[in-house]
């Protein structure tokens, strides 16, 4: 899963202007980014996202303006053994195809963004194909010839359950990490503004929240307020939910009687079993930072199918 939501965010700013979409279509050995990774290059030179994390850019951009004005559509490759790989900046010994096509009816079609847009909204993935022999993009299969597929997944977001401390650090971390966060606590005086900048705050019990939130498999469940009446209900809510990542804060002394509560609650042991708890992955973590640290590694490698 390639993270492309600066890109998608800057398609929707230079909407109807000038344009022309980069996208790594295969990679091998140590590529820096993934496939499905966007660079948008507008007509004035600006950019957003990376193919190479920095290694090919400019000569992408180059590309990048002559389809602009006019070029068709291109595919280049890159690796260490090209005589130009040390000039264009991939002495890492991986190699990356990109193609580089106009944002246009031929090429990428501007709709295509307002679709994705609208699918990530709802919490869908959706799958764009593009045809490697024109550089055309669709949302209909294409059946014949090279084809690449880019899957676009619903944006990644975090509910936090409890406006305590870690919380605090945890919802930096995420912002951080591109991931849309929303932090739940029905009181008032842990809820605000000043010490949530730049976040959502919800203020309803946080097992009405949770419901009304819909996590998805793209969304994690934290719950760190340390009081049974606020991080139960949430809890029960998230399993039932898909969630990929429900963490509760506690040491083990504290699971063992939360499990009991929540098997008394109706829960199943396996639903229990998703919990992970004490949350976070076992780095020594001391103070709220590196707690936060700890949960945030716990919860990227469940959005990558890794379990803590």
């Amino acid at each position: 899963m390639a993270e492309n939501d600066s890109v998608l965010a800057a398609a929707r700013h230079w909407q109807g202007e000038p344009l022309a979409l980069a996208t790594v279509v295969s990679t091998w050995g140590s590529a820096p980014r993934p496939r499905g990774s966007h660079m948008l290059v507008h007509a004035d030179g600006r950019f957003e996202g990376s193919v190479s994390g920095g290694c090919v850019e400019s000569d992408i951009l180059q590309t990048a303006a002559e389809v602009i004005a006019g070029a068709p559509f291109q595919l280049k490759r890159y690796g260490v053994a090209d005589d130009a790989a040390w000039e264009v900046g991939l002495p890492c010994g991986g190699e990356i195809a990109v193609m580089v096509q106009p944002v246009s009816a031929a090429g990428f079609d501007p709709e295509l963004f307002d679709r994705i847009a609208e699918a990530r909204e709802r919490g869908e993935a959706l799958t764009v194909t593009t045809d490697l022999t024109t550089g055309h993009s669709d949302l209909r299969p294409i059946e014949t010839g090279e084809v690449f597929a880019n899957r676009y997944d619903p944006a990644r977001r975090l509910l936090i359950v409890g406006a305590v401390q870690i919380a605090q650090a945890l919802a930096a971390l995420a912002r951080t990490l591109g991931i849309d966060t929303t932090v739940i606590d029905p009181r008032a005086r842990f809820l605000t503004e000043e010490r949530f900048p730049g976040v959502t705050l919800d203020d309803r019990w946080p097992d009405e929240a949770i419901e009304a939130l819909r996590p998805g498999p793209a969304t994690a469940v934290v719950t760190l307020s340390h009081d049974i009446k606020i991080d139960d209900p949430a809890l029960i809510a998230a399993l039932a939910s898909d969630a990929p990542y429900v963490g509760a804060l506690g040491s083990r002394r504290s699971h063992a009687a939360r499990r009991d509560r929540l098997a008394a609650a109706g829960l199943s042991a396996a639903q229990i079993d998703r919990i992970d708890a004490p949350v976070g992955i076992d780095i020594g973590a001391i103070g709220p930072s590196e707690i936060a640290l700890s949960i945030a590694a716990a919860m990227v490698g469940a959005f990558h199918g890794q379990r803590a």
